[in-house]
């Protein structure tokens, strides 16, 4: 039997987490133990003891929640948007933090929000969407997409940041919490570090990563100066900073939602899938279906009166 914790992510205005719904996982786990609440009605923490792995407790959990358990009779147990993930006890708050960018900490694919701002945004999403469900290789994708934004205005991509970009919910709260609790905090991306320094700053990660774009005379010459960052480079960036900060895999974090992430993640102590795609979710340790960027929080133990408000 291992030592497990199982916290439980709900919404007050949406989804409120009910005392019904913790006993509903602990039935479909066949166990009990002790809760702690972390947020009134929106998390808390199950301490449990499983012969299961994390990932098949949280599974279970999940389909407590969604009424889809074995011998779950139709209409008795209608669906929750509540989030349900499982850590080990021992080590839960991480040390460091590696985010993707585009679809994790913003609403957008900056890319793709380029290439509608420059009048070959269907073209341009149709190759996104193969990358993010892993069915062309990164640096394939990204050569073909800028050759399509050639000439494109640096004022334009000014305008795109500033008019067409959104923070996700809960960013700005889950990044300056891990920093003020003393976690490295790094925005690594596949996108652009016009876009990276600009977001990270707003956000408050200590560095950023990002690729680089190639300019002349003011306009894109529809080239991406290598490297070209991509799967492996994230890795490289999480083994690099564990190696300079005296850090082990376990004490990483790692967050995205596309399968460009998936080498990180798998890397990471807590890998997890933010409202990700399915090649991502098959390979995490933890998934966030539902909540935002504060879930990552609560799954770490944090409760919401340690929260640095944004």
């Amino acid at each position: 039997m291992t030592s497990q914790v199982l916290t439980l992510i709900g919404n007050m205005a949406s989804a409120p987490l009910e005392p019904v719904h913790i006993e509903r996982v602990f039935r479909r786990l066949a166990t009990t133990g002790e809760v702690d609440w972390l947020a009134e009605r929106e998390a808390c923490d199950l301490f449990i003891e499983s012969p299961l792995s994390a990932v098949d407790v949280a599974a279970r959990a999940r389909e407590a929640l969604s009424g889809t358990a074995p011998g779950t009779a139709p209409g008795t147990a209608p669906g929750t948007a509540i989030d349900a993930v499982c850590t080990a006890v021992e080590g839960r708050r991480k040390k460091l933090l590696v985010s993707d960018m585009d679809s994790t900490v913003i609403d957008q694919e900056c890319i793709d929000e380029l290439g509608d701002a420059f009048g070959v945004g269907s073209r341009i999403r149709e190759i996104t969407a193969a990358v993010v469900n892993g069915e062309i290789s990164f640096s394939d994708a990204l050569r073909k997409r800028m050759a399509l934004m050639k000439g494109m205005q640096r004022s334009l991509l000014e305008s795109v940041y500033e008019e067409r970009i959104s923070l996700k919910a809960g960013a700005r709260t889950f990044v300056r919490t891990m920093r003020a609790h003393g976690a490295f905090c790094i925005l690594v991306s596949g996108g652009f570090s016009f876009f990276t320094r600009r977001i990270a700053e707003r956000i408050g990660f200590h560095d950023h990563q990002g690729n680089q774009l190639a300019f002349e005379d003011g306009k894109l010459t529809g080239e991406v100066l290598e490297p070209i960052l991509g799967r492996s480079a994230k890795l490289d960036t999480l083994t690099r900073l564990c190696d300079e900060k005296g850090l082990e895999p376990s004490d990483v974090l790692a967050v995205g939602d596309g399968a460009n992430d998936i080498k990180m993640i798998e890397a990471a102590g807590l890998g997890v899938a933010f409202h990700g795609s399915d090649s991502l979710k098959e390979r995490a340790s933890a998934c966030i279906d539902h909540g935002d960027l504060t879930a990552l929080l609560y799954i770490q133990g944090f409760r919401k009166s340690e929260f640095v408000l944004s």
